[in-house]
Order: structure tokens, then sequence, then C-alpha cells
């Protein structure tokens, strides 16, 4: 059997780029040998001492309950776990639309939760602060080796970490390996450290 290669990925689950990237991910896992392993972030930590408009702190102030969910599902379960709850999140938020629906989030999350083979309970970690050290502990993790200037997602292959690649739609079959692969290769050199053109469409979900 050919050994997978572990590739560690750092998400906020309200973020829609990094959802995109997270499914790319997974369709590399289909064609790459390499296995996903799933960490949290938090765009409210990355941000708490930015100059960002207040619209979005508020937005993003509200999207730690989640964030505290998975760090709590984080500190007790493996990351295949993680990963699994981070599909229900992400599929709830993104591809169903319900990312504006902030007045129903804890039903959202209970859902998801569920659907992911786990206690509803965990929802209550959403107004907690009992696993704010872990996540910031994970945050810090992934955003240290790629520095305060980017956001997530924060991919780690070994020695090497990036931020991105953000892409919409997600890259399918060959695609996704080719941009692996792509990624893969100016990651990897020495002294490279940024490529990017402006944003000229919205996430694309499936």
């Amino acid at each position: 059997m050919t050994e997978r290669t572990p590739v560690d990925l750092w998400f906020d689950p309200f973020c829609p780029f990094a959802w995109m990237t997270s499914r790319w991910l997974l369709e590399v896992e289909k064609v790459r040998p390499i296995e996903p392993r799933w960490h949290i972030m938090s765009l409210n930590i990355l941000n708490e001492d930015k100059d960002v408009p207040e619209s979005y702190r508020e937005m993003i102030a509200r999207a730690i309950g989640p964030v505290r969910v998975v760090a709590a599902v984080q500190d007790k379960y493996d990351s295949e776990t993680v990963g699994r709850l981070y599909t229900e999140l992400g599929t709830r938020l993104h591809n169903q639309g319900r990312l504006k629906e902030l007045d129903s989030l804890r039903e959202t999350v209970e859902e998801a939760l569920e659907a992911a083979g786990l206690e509803r309970a965990f929802a209550d970690a959403m107004d907690s602060e009992e696993f704010d050290e872990i996540l910031r502990a994970s945050h810090d993790d992934g955003i240290n080796r790629v520095g305060q200037e980017v956001g997530t997602p924060v991919i780690a292959v070994g020695d090497v970490a990036f931020f991105g690649p953000v892409v919409s739609p997600a890259p399918k079959g060959e695609e996704a390996a080719k941009l692996w692969d792509g990624v893969r290769l100016v990651a990897g050199i020495d002294g490279f450290f940024e490529l990017k053109r402006s944003r000229t469409r919205p996430p694309i979900f499936d």
C-alpha cells in the first residue's frame, strides 16, 4: 500500500473560501496519496487586533460559536471526526445558504453534530469559554507557520506551509490533482512567498 502524505488544514467554518479549499483537498485525496488532517482556527482571533469594518467584526464575533464547538470536538476526538463535523457544518452554512441565518445558528450546529454522529450537547460550547485556550493554541499552531498577514485556510505539508489555495469552484478529478502538484511545487521553492490575483467570482458551491 502506498504511504499517504499527511496534509494539515486549518479552517474557520464560517469562511466560504476555506470551505472551497477543503472540498478541493478531498478531491485531491481521491487521486493523490494524501491524508487530510483537520484543525480549527478562528477569524475572530485572527482579526482581534486588526482594523476591520465593524459589521465584519460583529459577524465573526457571532461566528466564534461554531468554532468553539469544533474546538471542543477536536479536544475529545480525532482529526477524522473533526473533518466529518466540518463537512456537516460547511454543507449547511455554505451549500444550503444558512450562513445568513445567524438567529438559528444553534439549530444548525446541533443538526450538524447529529449528522456527524456526535452529541448535540457539544453545542453548549458555543456560549462557553471552556475551550478557548485549546482553540487559540490550534489557531496559533496554524497561523504561526505562515504569518499574521494571511487568513484561513492554512495548509501544511511537512515543513512547508502556505495560505490557500483560494479557488472557485473547487476543482475535481485530474484538475484537482494538477492544482495540488502545482501548489506543492511552488510552495517548496525556497524564497517563494506569493502569487496572487484579484478574485472575480464568488464561491461556487456544488
